[in-house]
C-alpha cells in the first residue's frame, strides 16, 4: 500500500494583473478558454506564465516551465518537464481568477480539447472547480494521455457540474520524469438535446419505482450476497443462524440466475455463517472464517470464530480452502486494496474473545501471509467494521459495526498500513448508535466522499436513529458533517404499521449504488431484530437529499441484503426477527430510470480486459452523459465497504465514445466490475462486464498513480501499534441476546424495547406479539424475571397470571 503525500496542494502563483504587452487574445465564438495557444504574455515581460496561465504542482519533484516555439499553430506552446519526482506534479493550467477560469453551468457538460507532445506515460487532463461557497478545490483527473513523438490531439467530456459550482480551470498535470507539451486549448459546453421521458408504468412507478415479490423462494437462509462476474448471485447460508443446522452440518448456499429465475444449491464444506466475503481480482470469492460454535446454553460462551478460509470458483460453482487464518474472525471486515491484496480486521476468536490480529491476504502469493509478515497495531476494531479504500491507499474506519458500541474515541479513523498508525476522525454523532449502520463511498469515488446512515444498538436497545453524516476526504483535516436526516416510513410494532414519529429512524440498512449515481437506502428496522421499519429512499450526493420511494413490501431486517443487478435492478433477501424464523421471499425493485422509456444499449465492447490508464472504446445507440464501472455487491450485515462506483470521463465522437480510464489502482482496485452506459435523463444501459488489472496493479508501490494531496492534515489523535497482546475481551452476550431462554438461535433481547415496561407480563406481551412461541429457561437462572413459577417455561400462564 503506498504510503500517502503529505504535502498541501502548492498555492498557485499566476498573474491575473498587471500590464500586458499585448491586448488579450480573444477565444473563438464557441471556445471558453482565454489566450488558449499561449500567443499573449503576462506581465513580466513575458518571462513569466502567459496570460490566464499560471504554474501549478504539489510535492517533491524538480521541474521547469517554458513558453516554446516548438508551438502545433502560431508561434508558441507551453512545455513543463520533470526531472526528479518523488511524489506529487507539475501542471500548467488555466489561472483561478473570474478574469480567466471560464463560467460554466451546474448540471451541464464540456468537452475539452488540446494538442499535446509526451515523452512521459504519467501525464493526465486535469480540473480544479470553484465552489461559490468553498472557493477552488481540486475536482477530478479525467484521461490520461499516452506518450506522443508529434502532435496529437486529445478530447475529453467533463462531467456533469456539480451543484455550487460558478467556474472551472483546468491543464495538464506531469507526475513522471519527462516533459509535456500542448496547444490550442478547446472547450465548449455540449449542447446534446435532451429528450423527454416517456413513462413506462404508473405515474406513481414513473416517480418512485416499483418492487415485485418473486414467486420463487429463496431456498436457503442467506445472510452474504455476492454478485458473481456472470451475472449470477452467490447466496451463503451455512447454519443460516440455525443451531438445529449446525448441529446435523447441514451448511447450505445457492446460486441464483437472474436470467430465469433460478436457483442451484451448492454444497458447503463449513459453517460460513456470518464469514467475510469479497471479489479478489481474477472474479474468485474469497470466503474468511465464519461459525465454529454457536453460545452455550448458559449464555457463558459466546459465538467462536474458526480459522479456516475457502474461495469460491464461479466457473465451477464449487469451494476450495486456503491455507488458513492466523486467527479466528466471526464478523471479519474484508477490503481488496490495490495490488490485488486483501486485508481483513475483527470479528471473534476461537475462544469467543475479540481478534486484535490483522490479516493480509497476498494475490501474489495466493495465501494468507504469515502473522510476522502483516503489519500489527494489537487494535480490537469490532465486528463487521466498514474499512474502506481510499484513494492514496488509506483505510478509512468508517464508524459503521455490528453489535454494540463502537470503538474507543470518535468512532471513526484513517489508518495507514505503511506507518502503521491509526488517526481519529472527528464529527460523527451518536458514535456508539452506530450498530448495524451502512456506510458507502458516494459516486462517483473520484469525489471521496462517505456517507453514514441511521444505526442502533442492540445492548441500549433505544429507537433506531435516523442520523445520517457525509464526510469528504479530500480536505486536509477531514470531519463528519451532518447530513438530511432519513426519511420516516411506516414501523411493525406488533399490531400493524403505524406511521414513525419523533427521532425514530433505522438500523440493519442496506444502501446500494445506482447507476445513475444516486443511493438507494431500503430496508431496516427500529429495535434488536424487531420492528421491521417499511421506508425505502434514493440519496442525492449532487444536492444532499433524500427522496422517499416506494417501500420493500417485504420486512427486511437482520440479515438482510440488498444489491445491484447488472440490469440496473435492486434485489432484496433475507429476515431473520428475534424469534429465529426466517423470511425466504425474494424482492425486486425497479427504479425510476428504468421507467422512462429506452434504455441506452452497448452495441460494441471492443476489449473487456482493462489496464489502468487506458482507453477504452465503446459504441452506443444513443447519446449518453455518463460512463462509470460500478464493483459487485459482496454485502452481509449493512456492510460492503468495496462497493464503489467509479466515473469514466467520456471523449464523445458521434456513437462512438472513449472511455478514460484511472490510472490509480486505489480509486479502482483490480477485478471485475460492471460497465453502466447512462443517458442525459439518468437512464442506463444493461451492463457490460469489463476486468480491470494491470501491471500497476501488481506492484501498486510502484505505481506512480496521480494522487493529489488530501486528508494530508488530520488534528485528530494519532496511536502507532499498541502492546502486543492476544486478544481482546468480549462478553458472551455480544449479539445483544439473552441466551437463557430458548435456543442458540432465538434471540430474547437483552433490553426490551423502550416502550416495554420491565414488569413480567408486559415482557411476555411483546414476546407474544412477535411470536417468540415456547421458550424453555436454560439453567436455573432467570435474568429477566420471564419465569416467577420456576417451572422452567417462560411466559407461562402462571408466569403472566396477575404479574404486573
Amino acid at each position: 500500500m503506498r504510503s500517502r503525500s503529505r504535502t498541501a496542494l502548492l498555492a498557485v502563483t499566476g498573474l491575473t494583473g498587471g500590464l500586458l504587452l499585448t491586448a488579450p487574445q480573444p477565444a473563438s465564438a464557441a471556445n471558453l478558454v482565454k489566450n488558449p495557444g499561449f500567443e499573449t504574455a503576462g506581465s513580466g515581460g513575458g518571462a513569466d506564465m502567459p496570460y490566464c496561465w499560471e504554474r501549478s504542482g504539489w510535492g517533491d519533484n524538480d521541474f521547469s516551465f517554458e513558453t516554446v516555439a516548438d508551438a502545433h499553430s502560431g508561434s508558441k506552446a507551453m512545455k513543463v518537464t520533470l526531472t526528479r519526482r518523488t511524489e506529487g506534479d507539475r501542471k500548467a493550467l488555466i489561472t483561478e481568477s473570474a478574469a480567466c477560469a471560464p463560467v460554466v453551468s451546474v448540471g451541464k457538460q464540456y468537452d475539452l480539447g488540446l494538442w499535446y507532445k509526451s515523452t512521459t506515460p504519467d501525464t493526465s487532463i486535469t480540473l480544479f472547480r470553484h465552489d461559490a461557497t468553498a472557493g477552488w478545490q481540486y475536482w477530478t483527473d479525467l484521461k490520461t494521455l499516452e506518450t506522443a513523438a508529434g502532435w496529437t490531439e486529445a478530447t475529453v467530456r467533463t462531467p456533469e457540474v456539480p451543484a455550487g459550482t460558478d467556474r472551472i480551470a483546468w491543464g495538464v498535470s506531469v507526475y513522471g520524469s519527462g516533459s509535456v507539451t500542448t496547444d490550442d486549448y478547446t472547450m465548449d459546453q455540449v449542447a446534446e438535446p435532451v429528450p423527454d421521458p416517456e413513462c413506462t408504468g404508473t405515474a406513481e412507478e414513473c416517480a418512485n419505482g416499483r418492487w415485485d415479490v418473486l414467486p420463487t423462494r429463496n431456498p436457503v437462509r442467506s445472510m452474504h450476497s455476492v454478485v458473481l462476474n456472470n451475472g449470477k448471485v452467490l447466496l451463503i447460508a451455512g447454519s443460516g443462524n440455525s443451531e438445529e443446522m449446525f448441529e446435523a452440518g447441514t451448511f447450505t448456499s445457492a446460486v441464483y440466475d437472474p436470467q430465469n429465475g433460478t436457483y442451484r444449491q451448492i454444497p458447503t464444506p463449513k459453517d460460513m455463517f456470518c464469514a467475510g466475503h469479497v471479489q479478489l481480482k481474477d472474479g474468485r470469492v474469497l470466503v474468511m472464517s465464519g461459525n465454529k460454535g454457536y453460545p452455550s446454553a448458559d449464555g457463558t460462551v459466546g459465538y467462536q470464530g474458526y480459522k479456516d478460509s475457502y474461495i469460491f470458483d464461479p466457473v465451477t460453482e464449487t469451494y476450495s480452502r486456503t491455507n488458513d487464518m492466523n486467527d479466528g474472525h466471526w464478523y471479519p471486515s474484508a477490503t481488496i486494496l490495490g495490488n490485488g491484496d486483501v486485508i481483513s480486521f475483527g470479528g471473534l476468536r476461537e475462544d469467543s474473545t475479540g481478534s486484535v490480529t490483522a490479516e493480509r491476504w497476498s494475490d501474489a502469493e495466493q495465501k494468507w501471509l504469515e502473522l510476522w509478515k502483516v503489519n500489527q497495531t494489537w487494535s480490537y476494531w469490532g465486528l463487521y467494521p466498514s474499512m474502506i479504500l481510499m484513494q492514496d491507499g488509506r483505510l478509512f474506519y468508517s464508524g459503521s459495526h455490528v453489535f454494540g458500541n463502537n470503538i474507543p474515541g470518535t468512532g471513526a479513523a484513517i489508518y495507514d498500513y505503511d506507518a502503521n498508525t491509526v488517526t481519529q476522525v472527528p464529527g460523527l454523532r451518536n458514535k456508539d448508535e452506530r450498530d448495524q449502520s451502512a456506510s458507502v463511498l458516494l459516486p462517483p469515488a473520484q469525489d471521496q466522499k462517505v456517507l453514514t446512515i441511521g444505526g442502533g444498538n442492540i445492548d441500549s436497545n433505544p429507537d433506531a436513529n435516523r442520523l445520517t453524516d457525509v464526510i469528504d476526504l479530500k480536505q486536509p483535516n477531514p470531519s463528519y458533517v451532518a447530513g438530511p436526516p432519513l426519511p420516516q416510513g411506516t414501523v411493525d410494532l406488533g399490531a400493524g404499521k403505524v406511521a414513525q414519529t419523533g427521532a425514530q429512524g433505522k438500523m440493519y440498512v442496506s444502501a446500494v449504488l445506482l447507476p445513475d449515481g444516486k443511493v438507494l437506502e431500503t430496508g431496516g428496522a427500529l429495535h434488536n431484530r424487531a420492528d421491521p421499519v417499511y421506508e425505502s429512499s434514493i440519496y442525492d450526493p449532487a444536492t444532499d437529499t433524500f427522496d422517499p420511494v416506494a417501500a420493500d413490501p417485504e420486512e427486511r431486517g437482520y440479515h438482510s441484503s440488498a444489491f445491484l443487478l447488472p440490469d440496473g435492478r435492486v434485489m432484496a433477501t433475507g429476515d431473520n426477527p428475534g424469534n429465529g424464523s426466517w423470511n425466504h421471499d425474494v424482492s425486486i425493485y425497479t427504479p425510476p430510470y428504468l421507467l422512462k422509456g429506452e434504455r441506452p444499449t452497448i452495441t460494441s465492447l471492443i476489449d473487456t480486459e482493462w489496464t489502468y490508464g487506458d482507453t477504452q472504446r465503446i459504441t452506443v445507440d444513443r447519446p449518453i452523459a455518463k460512463a462509470e464501472l460500478i464493483r459487485p455487491a459482496a454485502v452481509t450485515h449493512s456492510s460492503d465497504p468495496n462497493q464503489r462506483f467509479v466515473d469514466l470521463p467520456l471523449s464523445v465522437d458521434g456513437n462512438n465514445v472513449d472511455l478514460n480510464v484511472t490510472s490509480n489502482p486505489d480509486l479502482a482496485p483490480p477485478g471485475w466490475y460492471m460497465l453502466f452506459a447512462v443517458d442525459a435523463n439518468g437512464v442506463p444501459s444493461v451492463a457490460k462486464w469489463v476486468r480491470l488489472d494491470g501491471p500497476r496493479a501488481l506492484s501498486a508501490k510502484d505505481a506512480s498513480a496521480h494522487v493529489h494531496a488530501f486528508a494530508d492534515d488530520p488534528q485528530g489523535k494519532v496511536t502507532g501499534p499498541g502492546r502486543k497482546r492476544t486478544a481482546q475481551n468480549v462478553g458472551p452476550a455480544v449479539s445483544g441476546c439473552e441466551r437463557h431462554y430458548g435456543s442458540a438461535n432465538v434471540c430474547v433481547p437483552t433490553q426490551f424495547p423502550p416502550a416495554v415496561k420491565g414488569t413480567t407480563k408486559a415482557r411476555c406481551d411483546w414476546l407474544k406479539a412477535n411470536d417468540y412461541g415456547r421458550l424453555k429457561v436454560n439453567g436455573k437462572d432467570d435474568p429477566l424475571r420471564l419465569d416467577p413459577d420456576r417451572d422452567g417455561v417462560a411466559c407461562g400462564k402462571g408466569d403472566v397470571k396477575s404479574r404486573r
